[in-house]
Parts: C-alpha cells; structure tokens; sequence
C-alpha cells in the first residue's frame, strides 16, 4: 500500500483524449503514456506532455522502466515536423522532447534531435526547447551534433547510484553518463545543463550525496529527485519510500553546494520542467 504521500488521483482519461484529439496524430508518441507517469492526468489537464522521439520501441531493456523493448522502427523523417505541429496545436512555448535508446542507429538519433529542435524553432517563434538525451554510448559526435541545434537545456539522467547499475541499468555505464554532461558544458559553456535520479532502489543517504557532489563537479546546473515506483510487477521492486523529509535534505544538500535541486516523493524529469528552469536561475 502506496504511503499518504504518494496517493494521486486518478488521472482523468478526459484529458488524456482531448489532447489525443488535439494533435490528431497517433505516431506523435510521448513519454508520459509509454513510461506510465503518474503526473500524466495533472500535466494533461494543463496541456502539457514530454514528445519521445524515435518511435516507442528502445533498444534497451532497464529494470525500472515502463517503455517497450525491442528491435524498433525505420526512422520516421517526418517525425521532427509531427512532433512541432503538435506543439503549436497545444500552444506550448517551453517544450521537452526525449527519447527511446536506439543503439541501431550510428549516432544514436542525435541528428533526429537536431532536426526536431530546429522544426521547433521555426514553428514557434522564441520557443525553448528542453532535451532529455540518451547517452549516445559515449560518443562525442552525436552529442555535438545536438548541441549545435541550439537547445535551451541539454537533460541526461544518471537514474541512480553507480553501484546499482548493474541491476537498474545493465546496458548503461554510469561514468558515459557523467562524462556526457561534463562534455556538454565544455562543448557549450553557456548552455544548461540538468540530470535526475530515482531513490526508493536501494541507495543509502550517503550515495545519494555522492552523485550530487559528482554532478556539481561536472556542472550539471539542475538535478531531480524523484521516488521510483515499479510499472508492473515484472519491474524492479520499490525497496523502501522515502520520506518527504528526507528529499527536503537533498534539496538542502544541493543548496549548500550551490546547484539547484529539485527533489520530492513525484517529481520527474520533465515535470513542470519550465518553472523548474525559471526557478533555478
């Protein structure tokens, strides 16, 4: 049983097809229904949501995530254009977009990245776009090639503790992933850069400093802490809730060390990522 803290209402499938509706496009595919977010009812109701690129099949198969896995689709190269038509129709102005892996694809789709920033950019007048990016298994040039579309913030999650890779993210490598956002800032100085985390897999207190101190020495301007909650039950068992109070010390911790930190029981990557980014300037 789920503590006070973590009830949500449940979301109101209204919302889900009135936005359907809206963008009138069944291959614009958004992390928030292939994840299973439990934010999906209340950012919906607000007409925002998080674009995945890509398609919706990854390559990868991590032990906390709800997005299918598999051998994907051929590349949509009308994807970038679906996906800025969507945004104007939902009059966003601050817009996330991220991804499934595709270790298929020699640059990892980073120059599908780069063709969806830009659609953005010329759909909508002085928009800001947000990417949350694979880790392009550690290349520089398809890191290189998004940042050069000019995104607002470069977001790349570490999603837990190094020791638990193995088990969390079996495919993944925690220092690519440091290493990634340490390239980004000296890459581009000037642009921002933000990662997350999930606790509730069995980390310690102590780990968690740890990856915040380690973010900060590589510049990472904004980190979110969330609590992980397991898709199904053929996903990784929550080992503990962390309690408010407890993601309050992160938030703490991170001050003390001069990064801003976004940390609480449901706070997700993109969630309310615009005036998360506002309030940590």
């Amino acid at each position: 049983m789920l503590p006070s803290w973590l009830v949500k209402k449940i979301p109101k499938k209204d919302n889900i097809v009135r936005l359907r509706e809206l963008i009138k496009d069944p291959s614009v595919h958004t992390v928030c229904e292939s994840a299973r977010c439990p934010n999906i009812g209340e950012c919906y109701s607000r007409n925002t949501m998080t674009f995945m690129i890509l398609g919706d099949i990854c390559t990868r198969n991590c032990g906390f995530c709800a997005v299918a896995s598999g051998w994907p689709q051929e590349v949509d190269p009308k994807e970038p254009q679906k996906v800025a038509l969507a945004a104007k129709k939902l009059g966003l102005s601050y817009i996330v977009v991220t991804s499934v892996t595709r270790d298929d694809l020699s640059d990892g789709g980073a120059l599908q990245f780069a063709k969806t920033v830009r659609e953005l950019q010329g759909y909508i007048d002085g928009c800001k776009v947000e990417v949350l990016i694979p880790d392009f298994q550690g290349k520089k040039g398809p890191l290189q090639t998004v940042l050069n579309a000019g995104p607002y913030v470069l977001n790349h999650n570490v999603e837990t503790v190094p020791r638990l890779y193995p088990e969390v993210r079996p495919q993944a490598d925690y220092c690519r992933s440091l290493n990634l956002l340490k390239n980004a800032k000296e890459f581009k100085k000037d642009i921002y850069t933000k990662s997350g985390f999930m606790v509730g897999l069995g980390e310690t207190k102590q780990e968690v400093f740890r990856i915040l101190q380690e973010l900060k020495d590589v510049e990472v301007d904004f980190v979110t802490i969330g609590q992980y909650l397991a898709p199904s039950r053929a996903h990784l068992k929550v080992t503990r809730y962390v309690h408010p109070d407890e993601f309050k010390e992160y938030e703490e911790f991170g001050r003390e060390i001069g990064m801003a930190v976004f940390s609480g029981p449901l706070v997700r990557s993109s969630f309310q990522a615009a005036e998360l980014v506002k309030t940590g300037i």
